[in-house]
């Protein structure tokens, strides 16, 4: 029979200190980095997108994936690239940490639709109002 897996996980994460690094060009080359690099990882991205200080991702875990083995292969790998070519001033780190919550199937277009976009919604609310948003989501 094989195993059938349903499993999508909204993940969040920010760049340490919540600096703005992430400028549009970069982030776009970044995405597109991440995007490769999950194939080759069999990480399955189904949509990820992010502003200056922090990235979205909703992922469909496989059944021998963790939450925080795919988080950590994503985090580690994008820093390595952004600082190997040398794309910021200075070294890039990720803030230590990330935040994830589980999501419906059947809520997957919508939380897709949130992802896509990110650029809209932060036009007028900051990340810290986001996350915090994002915390009291995952309480209730």
């Amino acid at each position: 029979m094989g195993n059938h897996v349903a499993v999508y996980v909204h993940l969040i994460w920010t760049t340490k200190n919540r600096e703005s690094l992430l400028h549009k060009k970069l982030r776009y080359n970044l995405f597109d980095h991440i995007r490769t690099k999950a194939v080759d990882d069999n990480i399955d991205i189904c949509i990820l997108n992010g502003v200056d200080d922090h990235v979205h991702c909703l992922v469909a875990l496989r059944s021998t994936q963790t939450i925080a083995g795919t988080v950590k292969v994503i985090k580690g790998e994008s820093s390595r690239w952004i600082n190997e070519g040398k794309l910021t001033d200075g070294l890039f780190v990720w803030q230590e940490g990330y935040g994830a919550i589980s999501v419906s199937p059947a809520d997957v277009p919508r939380i897709t639709r949130y992802i896509f976009n990110q650029e809209q919604h932060h036009a007028d609310r900051t990340v810290e109002e986001e996350l915090q948003k994002f915390a009291l989501y995952a309480q209730e």
